[in-house]
């Protein structure tokens, strides 16, 4: 669907998602986790045995505090990868051992990946946080203003809505309206940027937000959705009308 023009003198504020969209250029994380196994000498998976490893690890960390707040995001990765491989070592998918032998290589292949994505946008969201007030809208485990520090970002999100410390997760509409109610303006005037159509976009539009979806490559199989909006593919394309 063509993109919906935006009027930039409309839009007094912006709400950004973290995971994916600045730290992985619009890509689902787990797309990425895969080719970390695909790349790196690391045991080949078949993918659906990759993503019940991936989505075990997921609704473990939900369940059970592994992830502390200060952990950034190369702890969280070998907490995560370590997850991932022992649960594969437990439905026989890899032999014992493989957690101690690869999770660090799966973390730093991840962590790479993200500081490249970051260093490459990181001029925009400069011009972006000095141009307009800002927040951080995220799922997160807890540790986001460690990862944040971490990769010099904390001095342009100020307002961080984190799903952990909230008690409320996207796609809840909820938690938008609380980075609205931070940032202190309408919802009209708050434009939102994610990269997931379902936990960002829909929700952030329901509550009256404009929005912006960076179209990455989705979760496995997943088909693009219609988008009611402006799309793009990278966030070098909001530097000029904002």
């Amino acid at each position: 669907m063509a993109n919906t023009p935006l009027d930039p003198s409309s839009i007094k504020g912006l709400i950004f998602d973290y995971g994916g969209t600045i730290d992985c250029a619009g890509d689902h994380w787990a797309v990425i986790i895969h080719e970390a196994y695909d790349t790196l000498p690391v045991p080949q998976l078949p993918l659906e045995t990759f993503i019940d490893a991936y989505v075990f690890a997921e609704r473990e960390l939900a369940k059970t505090r592994h992830i502390l707040p200060e952990h950034n995001f190369l702890d969280m990765m070998r907490i995560k990868a370590r997850i991932e491989l022992e649960h594969l070592v437990d439905t026989g998918a890899m032999q014992a051992g493989a957690p101690d032998k690869y999770a660090g290589q799966i973390a730093d292949y991840c962590y790479a990946h993200a500081r490249a994505c970051i260093d490459k946008v990181r001029p925009v969201l400069c011009r972006l946080a000095e141009s307009r007030p800002v927040a951080l809208v995220s799922n997160f485990y807890g540790n986001i203003e460690a990862v944040l520090a971490d990769f010099g970002l904390a001095p342009l999100f100020p307002i961080i809505i984190e799903s952990a410390v909230v008690g409320i997760r996207k796609p809840d509409p909820r938690i938008f309206g609380l980075g609205v109610e931070a940032l202190g303006l309408a919802p009209e005037e708050v434009l939102v940027i994610g990269d997931s159509l379902s936990k960002d976009i829909k929700p952030a539009q329901s509550i009256g937000c404009p929005t912006v979806w960076i179209k990455g490559r989705q979760w496995f199989g997943d088909a693009p959705e219609q988008h009611c909006g402006w799309t793009i593919e990278s966030l070098d394309e909001l530097a000029v009308p904002y």
